[in-house]
């Protein structure tokens, strides 16, 4: 029996042994669990904060462009706004000019030579001074044909764009005081409609609307660049170029199309 009980002392010693050491184990993997842990919070505290520093950034491009945007639409409208107002500068200066020629007595031919009609004087005997022979043989002045705008015309008709607007800047070229500049100029525009390069068509309507402003051809430009507009969705330019041929023209067809497009 004392055998026994000596026997049985050591193998409890050694039993709490291993127990302590399990204890210890254990204890040092909940620390380091505890320190694991802790480190991923600091951890996703930091990734935390820069998702929310990220977010903010973000928010704040969006804002600028945001308010970019609205200036942008408030540039566009704002130069709409002046654009067709030189319109109807352009075209009042226009009527007043040829009001004061005509209130001046200032003749189609006068104005060509940039000179005012006089009456003939008389000469040491009384009759009227006759023309110079180097006068009367003055030639007129040669033009050149309409080939070239023919042959444009021809070109866009068989969807040669490229080609038509070759041969319309060689008329205008050839022909720099001919009336039907404006309509080879009209014609560039037509064929960059006709190729769907809106933006491209806008800039060269705009030249038939400033540049030639009696021409027969404004109307019919401005209309079409309202619906250049209108295909780039720039609703607002559009609808302020249909307005300008109602006002403007308002007994032209184009006139009445545009009505429709205002309804």
């Amino acid at each position: 029996m004392k055998v026994s009980k000596i026997l049985f002392l050591p193998c409890l010693l050694l039993s709490a042994c291993a127990s302590q050491n399990d204890m210890k184990y254990v204890q040092g993997e909940v620390t380091r669990l505890k320190e694991d842990s802790q480190t991923i919070k600091n951890q996703s505290a930091g990734s935390y904060s820069e998702i929310t520093q990220y977010r903010e950034e973000v928010a704040s491009l969006k804002g600028s462009i945001e308010e970019l945007r609205h200036n942008q639409t408030n540039s566009l409208k704002r130069l709409d706004v002046e654009d067709s107002l030189m319109v109807r500068k352009s075209d009042d200066l226009e009527s007043r000019i040829a009001r004061l020629e005509q209130y001046l007595g200032i003749s189609d031919a006068s104005k060509k030579t940039g000179t005012k009609t006089l009456p003939a004087t008389e000469g040491a005997k009384g009759e009227a001074t006759a023309a110079t022979p180097a006068q009367a043989q003055k030639p007129a002045i040669a033009q050149t044909g309409d080939d070239p705008l023919k042959d444009g015309l021809a070109k866009m008709g068989k969807a040669d764009y490229s080609g038509s607007r070759e041969a319309f800047k060689s008329f205008m070229t050839r022909n720099p005081k001919s009336p039907k500049v404006a309509d080879a100029q009209f014609y560039i525009a037509e064929s960059y409609f006709s190729e769907k390069w809106y933006e491209k068509a806008i800039l060269e309507y705009q030249v038939v609307i400033a540049k030639y402003t009696k021409s027969p051809k404004r109307p019919a430009a401005l209309y079409k660049q309202a619906l250049s507009f209108e295909k780039i969705n720039d609703s607002a330019n559009a609808k302020a170029r249909f307005k300008d041929v109602v006002t403007l023209y308002p007994a032209s067809p184009e006139a009445k199309l545009a009505k429709k497009k205002l309804q």
